[in-house]
């Protein structure tokens, strides 16, 4: 039987899967694969190449000297540069084909998240379907990358969970869907972390505001964040903080 070469659609649908999946778990017999290589009519095992391959294209296992199946990343490495230079744009497509493949749309999909755009039209609508649907995307491939864990708390039900950016999304467009400007934690440290009441230093520990401190005789500062300070926290495989966005925290959000 002649092989079917793979189209860019199943490529790009193949790179988000890649994503969201941790790197141990990128086997055949893994249910998102499974379901993935129904819906594009392969075979899992070829699934589960080319997220190899997608591996072999991976700083992170680069740096670690950690390789993936080299043969064929020549038709994934046009998807990961485009990746790497509109994450706004690939993520949103990927999630359009998919939902196509599903035999539904990207509003119908998301419509949990979509309820009160039905009577918005034109620009604004789909900049603001973009926007959430990308941010529910960056979420689960935070989550999944942290193992549902909150990173200081170890909390791992995924309701109370966050991606946590380091560098707000309104502030820099080029890294908002950056892995590594992600962070699992809780809603409570989320919200800390936001406004700047905990920090996090390049060594990777919490460190604690005065504003904080200074609620030290309360019950709540030593249930909550007496002993998060100076705690490393927990730190994905892949995708860990980058240490210039944990600097830029800590010089422009975090309250000395």
């Amino acid at each position: 039987m002649q092989r079917r070469n793979w189209t860019k659609d199943e490529l790009i649908l193949a790179f988000s899967l890649y994503l969201k999946l941790p790197f141990g778990k990128m086997h055949r017999n893994n249910p998102d694969i499974i379901y993935l290589s129904k819906i594009i009519n392969r075979t899992p095992s070829a699934v589960a190449m080319r997220l190899s391959n997608f591996a072999s294209l991976d700083p992170f296992h680069q740096q670690r000297g950690v390789k993936g199946l080299t043969g064929g990343i020549s038709i994934c490495k046009p998807i990961w540069d485009e990746f790497i230079g509109n994450r706004e744009d690939l993520l949103y497509k990927s999630e359009n084909i998919l939902a196509k493949k599903e035999n539904t749309d990207i509003e119908l999909k998301y419509s949990d998240i979509l309820k009160d755009t039905q009577n918005l039209k034109g620009e604004i609508k789909e900049r603001i379907v973009k926007t959430r649907v990308n941010q529910s995307v960056f979420r689960k491939i935070i989550l999944s990358t942290y193992t549902q864990k909150c990173a200081i708390s170890g909390i791992d039900i995924p309701q109370l969970l966050v991606a946590s950016h380091i560098i707000p999304w309104s502030k820099s467009e080029k890294e908002r869907l950056n892995p590594s400007n992600g962070i699992c934690l809780s809603s409570l440290y989320d919200k800390a972390f936001d406004i700047g009441l905990i920090g996090i230093k390049k060594d990777y520990t919490v460190i604690l505001s005065n504003k904080i401190k200074d609620k030290s005789k309360m019950d709540y500062y030593n249930t909550y964040f007496k002993n998060i300070e100076n705690q490393k926290i927990l730190l994905p495989e892949r995708y860990q903080p980058d240490l210039n966005f944990l600097e830029y925290h800590l010089d422009t959000i975090f309250q000395k």
